[in-house]
């Protein structure tokens, strides 16, 4: 097919990024076309409509406004599109044939930067993973705020290098992963990508990991020159491999200003408590399990902080715990000063009320699509932190010391924004009237110009009136056909011979003259200049910010730091929370232990608070029974999570804690299918527990909340007892343990095994009725009082009555009669032997045996003659 001009350019371009939806700009639309435009018409439900294209044919098309295009976009890349966008390169008037356009950028998930297609309470990483045998390579970067993490990873199993690497993905939640070919080939590795991760994965171009030396060279270049000792990757080349893809998928999706992405830190073997995506889901960290809701998780508790900055920084806070003493000392010390000063704390919470997202802002200056309001916002940012540094003169805490010496006040960037911009700036450059009257001597000029010319126009029209006689003649403006004179149907007659007809109306016509033209040319002429003037000042003014990029980076994390230690203690005053003791024990002692969530949960009720005692001697594993619905998950869960507080640096629901710094914290929780993935409620519980059993540790906690519930009742105590063993045993795991079961038969390990404790849930019990004290205490239960919970579950009367009949045959050690009526009696029917049944002739044939004389081999063989017999 030969195209016209216009769609042979549109084809050429999309040659180049066949698996993204093209933008194509055309005017005040960005176009789809062929194939785009029927999946964007179908997905965001799009008019559908045609367009020539060439010798008589025709092309499918859609298009949305380019104004509103980012709501589109975000929907797109919601349902796992990308979108590359091509722009008018040059002014359509001046063109000469067609418009040059050009990509100017392609948008991914992992790539967005835009205020309205980000959440600002979490980050939005992209990864980078690179595998080698023992070993992989791994680059975590937010391109929406500048932050960059890089480790190389080297373990010699593979089980322990996936756990150690889907432990970073959980941590991070990247929203795209790029795969060198063997991490694409890693089979358990992208399976966990596809079934657990919440990114997508991609492959990347295999050329990007060939030369090693040209990786070096253009991360060294990309991260401020300094070397590779200087940025700690010596001996690290699959973390700089990783680097090096990360850059190269920013440089092919043209992203400029790749300059913001300019501090890197490692991702420290040992710095944080090992919490996989299973471990944050079972103890719902940031959402429910059910609901995939906020309101329920730790998050909601904790999470009182006033800007975007430190709604991130908390998030990330909880789901990466601290295993250095020293370092969550120093978060308590700030903790507790704030604690104990409340109007310390208070005026520190007002000031940081009101401060911009400074690290997204400032990603958008460096990449040069910031507009003035953002500009503007930063300005009013910046003003605040004097009063911050005010306040923060009086603390005493270290870290708030630290934290007031990164805070640069930077007073002459918002008095240069405050002289440079009006104090409500339009949203776009072109509109005008960004740039305040006096900042720019030469733009004052030309805009005195152009509103001179607007004077002279309003008398044009008022002589033109006078000198034809026509009462309702006006001038007026459009921008197809400029400046004009229009006259009504009623008075065109009047039109004097040096009115030249440019337009007809359906009521009446639009003319020029020779001096109205002069003064459109003098007027536009202004106009585009003085959007020429402001642009160049807006863009100094852009440049100039960018240059403080440094300094407001830095201080933005002071605040975003300064804002999460202020919710810590917000809630830990609030909540009546205790500071613990973290130290390298290995206890874990909580006197009035309380969950934080559930207690933050009930309105009507106070919550039942319970001691804790575990060490790593005779206190190691507590094996917990109970009925359902008593508390035993809760017991365990507010143990787990308390120690997560700790390493956090927050205060803890008790009364006294000592908390031993926990390395990983591992739970099987729960029971539900993985149809997806073809695996059953048991399968997927077993999977879990193989990877506890593989990656648990002598200083990690454990908890199993009933496993073995999905096969019989034989096997499934078989394997209980097998996994509870194994976790005990020193030379094996030899983890503090939580283990929850209805297999009363496991607490006779109590007795066998040193470091084994029972504990129960006391139950007040009224005859048929029960009542939940939700105190756990010394001693495994007496019952499992299922049926009682069944009843106040509802159950229909008679089911519960017929419950109770199988129970007392079970207990007896006989089976239930199957087929009857629940509620009726059983059915009993007499065993009648006869002459001729082959019970009545093998007791005839063993009357007539003398035993006596038997042989053994006889024995043997009249044994199975019996056996003959009654089969």
């Amino acid at each position: 097919m030969e195209y016209s001009p216009m769609m042979k350019q549109y084809m050429e371009t999309k040659e180049k990024y066949p698996g993204e939806i093209l933008f194509f700009r055309l005017g005040d639309f960005y176009e789809m076309f062929f194939d785009d435009a029927e999946r964007v018409s179908r997905e965001l439900d799009l008019v559908l409509t045609k367009r020539a294209c060439g010798n008589g044919d025709f092309a499918p098309m859609c298009g949305v406004p380019f104004h509103s295009a980012e709501g589109y976009i975000a929907r797109l890349l919601e349902k796992g599109y990308k979108v590359a966008i091509c722009e008018q390169m040059e002014d359509p008037k001046a063109a000469k044939g067609i418009v040059k356009r050009d990509i100017v950028r392609v948008v991914t998930p992992g790539t967005v930067v835009e205020s309205s297609m980000l959440d600002e309470s979490r980050n939005n990483y992209i990864c980078s993973l690179v595998y080698r045998p023992g070993a992989v390579g791994i680059a975590m970067g937010d391109v929406s705020t500048g932050q960059l993490y890089a480790a190389q990873l080297n373990l010699p199993h593979k089980a322990q290098l996936l756990g150690a690497v889907t432990n970073r993905l959980g941590r991070y939640a990247p929203r795209e992963i790029l795969l060198d070919p063997e991490a694409a080939a890693w089979e358990e590795l992208t399976r966990f990508i596809r079934e657990r991760s919440g990114g997508a994965g991609e492959k990347a171009p295999p050329a990007l990991y060939e030369n090693q030396e040209r990786a070096e060279k253009a991360v060294v270049s990309l991260l401020g020159n300094r070397t590779l000792p200087e940025l700690g990757l010596t001996g690290r080349p699959l973390a700089v491999l990783a680097l090096f893809a990360f850059f190269s998928y920013l440089e092919h999706n043209k992203m400029s200003g790749r300059e913001r992405m300019n501090r890197l830190e490692l991702m420290e073997d040992g710095a944080f408590m090992a919490l996989s995506l299973m471990d944050q889901r079972n103890l719902e960290l940031t959402e429910t399990m059910r609901g995939k809701e906020r309101r329920g998780s730790l998050l909601w508790v904790l999470d009182k902080t006033r800007t975007a900055m430190g709604k991130r920084l908390i998030r990330q806070w909880v789901t990466q715990p601290l295993l250095s003493p020293a370092q969550i000392t120093l978060r308590q010390n700030a903790v507790e000063e704030l604690v104990q000063n409340p109007p310390f704390l208070d005026d520190l919470t007002e000031k940081l009320g009101g401060i911009h997202d400074l690290e997204r802002i400032m990603t958008r200056v460096v990449y040069g699509s910031a507009n003035a309001r953002e500009l503007k916002a930063v300005g009013e940012a910046l003003k605040r932190l004097p009063g911050i540094k005010a306040v923060l003169k009086e603390a005493q805490a270290t870290l708030l010391q630290t934290l007031d010496r990164e805070i640069d006040p930077l007073e002459d960037v918002p008095a240069l924004l405050d002289k440079a911009l009006v104090d409500e700036p339009p949203l776009s450059i072109r509109d005008g009237g960004t740039i305040r009257p006096g900042f720019e001597p030469e733009l004052d000029e030309v805009r005195r110009d152009r509103d001179g010319g607007r004077e002279l126009l309003a008398a044009l029209e008022a002589r033109e009136r006078e000198r034809t006689g026509i009462p309702k003649l006006k001038t007026g403006y459009n921008r197809v056909f400029g400046y004009y004179i229009e006259v009504s149907n009623s008075y065109k007659n009047m039109a004097p011979a040096d009115y030249i007809r440019k337009q007809t109306l359906s009521n009446g016509e639009r003319y020029v003259t020779q001096e109205l033209k002069e003064l459109e040319a003098r007027i536009l002429g202004a106009q585009d200049r003085a959007l020429e003037l402001e642009s160049r000042a807006f863009e100094y003014l852009r440049r100039y910010l960018a240059r403080a990029l440094p300094y407001i980076q830095a201080a933005a994390g002071a605040i975003a730091v300064l804002d999460v230690l202020c919710s810590f203690a917000a809630v830990s005053a609030a909540r009546d929370y205790t500071r613990p003791t973290v130290n390298l024990s290995g206890k874990i002692y909580l006197k009035d232990s309380r969950h934080p969530v559930v207690e933050a949960l009930l309105r009507d009720r106070p919550f039942v608070p319970n001691d804790v005692d575990m060490d790593m001697g005779d206190n190691r594993v507590q094996i917990l029974t109970g009925p359902n619905m008593a508390g035993k998950s809760t017991y365990m869960r507010q143990i787990a999570i308390t120690a997560i507080l700790a390493q956090i640096g927050c205060f803890v629901p008790a009364s006294k804690a000592e908390i031993g710094i926990v390395d990983g914290i591992y739970t099987r929780v729960g029971a539900s299918d993985d149809l997806s993935a073809g695996q059953s409620t048991f399968m997927l519980e077993m999977a879990e527990v193989a990877q506890i059993l593989k990656s648990a540790g002598k200083n990690s906690l454990v908890v199993f909340d009933e496993i073995g519930r999905g096969t019989s009742t034989f096997d499934g105590m078989s394997i209980a007892r097998a996994v509870l063993e194994y976790v005990h045993d020193t030379k094996q795991v030899g983890a503090k343990t939580l283990f929850a079961t209805h297999y009363h038969e496991l607490t006779a390990m109590a007795d066998e095994l040193p470091g084994v404790k029972n504990f129960n849930v006391a139950v007040k019990k009224r005859g048929d009725d029960i009542t939940f004290l939700r105190r756990i205490i010394p001693g495994g239960a007496d019952d499992s009082f299922g049926i009682e919970v069944a009843k106040l579950a509802g159950v229909p009367d008679k089911v519960l009555g017929r419950a109770k009949e199988v129970l007392a045959q079970l207990e007896k050690g006989s089976l239930p009669q199957a087929g009857r009526q629940p509620g009726l009696p059983p059915k009993e029917e007499p065993v009648q032997l006869t002459m001729d049944s082959p019970e009545s002739r093998v007791i005839t044939r063993l009357q007539a045996i003398d035993v006596n004389a038997l042989t053994p081999i006889e024995c043997m063989n009249i044994l199975f003659e019996l056996r003959k017999m009654l089969r």
